[in-house]
């Protein structure tokens, strides 16, 4: 492989905020390595067809990152073919929303294990090619809810504030090895994700946001493009809110 490509691995890249960012970073200079998780394999397929059609190079990664197992095989198997790993973009989550009261054990463990065992998961499994390396970028998505909190939301918001101090953990250990740990957190933006709350959730949300819409995750992705390019060397250790206004 030619050394100037940048290999990056997202996860849950096959909709949503995952999507946006590999058809961004998608272009002749990157190899893209999509994981996703799905029963049904036809959107990884669409967005790996995208971002070929695009000019990069890469693979459909199908495993669980909530499973600390599968991710170090799968990834090893992914650094011994391709070289390295210069990029990650820690973006598989999952929600299951009830109130506490109501809320099934399970419920409370499943997020958790997706959501920020995931991230835990992932990102040992390419830190020490990424030390090695002397370089490499980590952005992991958070939520506006993991430092305002949400009603009806305790595990998912629980799991998006741990990455938030994941995120600033381990950027203070990598920092003096060319590696950059940085965390975005979108407020109310069209997902699929999204696309399932009621009506009268969605129009509470937008009042709460001052600029009067939701985000798109084309947007998110154009964020997280500055965060693993070459222009933000210089910052680590932080959350970069990106909301419309409803927290700063």
């Amino acid at each position: 492989m030619e050394g100037n490509r940048k290999v990056v691995l997202i996860t849950g890249a096959s909709r949503g905020i995952g999507r946006a960012i590999a058809l961004r970073l998608a272009g002749p200079e990157t190899v893209l390595l999509l994981n996703h998780f799905d029963p049904e394999p036809n959107q990884a397929e669409q967005t790996m067809t995208e971002v070929t059609g695009k000019g990069a190079e890469g693979e459909i990664c199908y495993f669980n990152v909530a499973d600390y197992q599968a991710v170090q095989s799968h990834v090893d198997g992914l650094l011994k073919k391709w070289g390295r790993i210069d990029i990650l973009i820690n973006n598989a989550g999952i929600t299951k929303d009830t109130l506490l009261m109501r809320m099934k054990e399970e419920d409370w463990d499943r997020v958790l294990a997706v959501n920020l065992k995931g991230v835990f998961n992932c990102t040992q499994a390419v830190i020490r090619s990424m030390i090695k390396n002397k370089q490499g970028k980590i952005v992991n998505i958070a939520s506006v809810v993991g430092v305002m909190g949400n009603a009806g939301q305790a595990n998912y918001a629980a799991s998006k504030a741990g990455i938030i101090g994941f995120t600033k953990s381990v950027a203070k250990e990598v920092a003096g090895r060319g590696i950059q740990v940085n965390a975005v957190a979108p407020g109310f933006i069209e997902t699929e994700m999204t696309a399932v709350l009621p009506e009268s959730v969605k129009e509470e949300f937008l009042r709460s946001i001052p600029m009067g819409r939701s985000g798109k995750p084309e947007e998110v992705a154009e964020l997280v493009a500055f965060l693993v390019s070459g222009s933000a060397d210089y910052i680590t250790g932080q959350v970069i809110h990106i909301n419309g206004g409803m927290y700063s």
